[in-house]
């Protein structure tokens, strides 16, 4: 007789699956680096705001607390006037550039035309060209070409300024928007068009809303990049004309006082407050863009 064996069953396994990108999060190596990244950007920012309550003319040792370098920033007429002139050029060249950067990003994604590739790679010179040198180029343009006269009143004595920003802010709104737009069904619209909507009360009742958290963005983006320059504004700027870089630049010049570390964090909080506020009216919109409905 010969002894019969039971089949062997053998265990399928399952192949293995590569960890998705938000897994990696978990190991404390990449965390370990994260923590590093965010002190190394943002410790000088807290150094910077710690010493602006230095009881002391130098900011070397700290010698106590107090609050006289702010009643000092907030009551220096010319440090406020350069305030106010960064903050209205930062907000007509945002206004702009959102309209300008939506349109250019609208016409790349919706038509085809002759110089499109042309068109599409000159949006990306203001973003590489270093701002050296489009502060030259600036200043020869208003130098011999659109000379912009400075005895106007505020704010039109701003105006070179605003069209100088406006050139190396739309670009990145437009690149944003575009972003958002690779995600648009054309069927939505296509929809509204065979329900008798026209052209452009299609695209204001669909495209809009949907391209809407990417105008925010690209709003912000815009506003931070037109408050916290310098290089461009120090060439086109007149005489009489100084903003808060400017202004904060010749202040540094002669010493690194806390007037200077209170007027920067001012300034720092209050980007801080207008950015929280934005993405306060948007809503959650602004904060889960892409995400449907199946994802919360």
């Amino acid at each position: 007789m010969t002894a019969t064996t039971a089949p062997v069953k053998l265990k399928k396994i399952a192949p293995k699956t590569p960890p998705g990108p938000l897994e990696y999060l978990r190991r404390w190596p990449l965390q370990l680096w994260l923590v590093l990244v965010g002190l190394f950007l943002y410790i000088p920012l807290i150094t910077l705001m710690i010493f602006s309550f230095n009881d002391s003319k130098r900011n070397i040792v700290w010698q106590g607390f107090t609050l006289k370098y702010y009643d000092k920033a907030l009551h220096n007429d010319s440090l406020i006037t350069a305030f106010g002139n960064s903050m209205t050029i930062a907000l007509c060249s945002t206004i702009i550039s959102v309209i300008i950067g939506a349109m250019a990003a609208i016409v790349l994604w919706r038509f085809r035309f002759v110089g499109k590739t042309a068109f599409n790679a000159g949006l990306a010179i203001p973003i590489v060209v270093p701002e050296i040198c489009m502060g030259v180029g600036m200043l020869v343009f208003f130098a011999k070409v659109l000379p912009w006269p400075h005895d106007l009143p505020w704010p039109l004595d701003l105006g070179n300024i605003i069209i100088a920003h406006v050139s190396f802010s739309f670009p990145f709104v437009a690149v944003v928007v575009r972003a958002r737009l690779g995600s648009f069904n054309r069927e939505l619209e296509e929809a509204a068009k065979d329900l008798g909507a026209s052209e452009f009360r299609a695209l204001m009742d669909v495209v809009i809303p949907h391209i809407q958290p990417s105008l925010i963005a690209g709003g912000l983006l815009a506003f931070t990049l037109s408050l916290d320059d310098f290089v461009i504004t120090f060439f086109t700027a007149g005489p009489d004309t100084v903003t808060f870089p400017v202004k904060v630049y010749s202040m540094v010049r002669f010493s690194v006082t806390p007037e200077v570390n209170a007027a920067s964090t001012i300034l720092i909080v209050v980007t801080v407050l207008l950015t929280f506020l934005a993405l306060k009216f948007q809503g959650s919109s602004a904060l889960t863009a892409g995400h449907g409905a199946d994802d919360k």
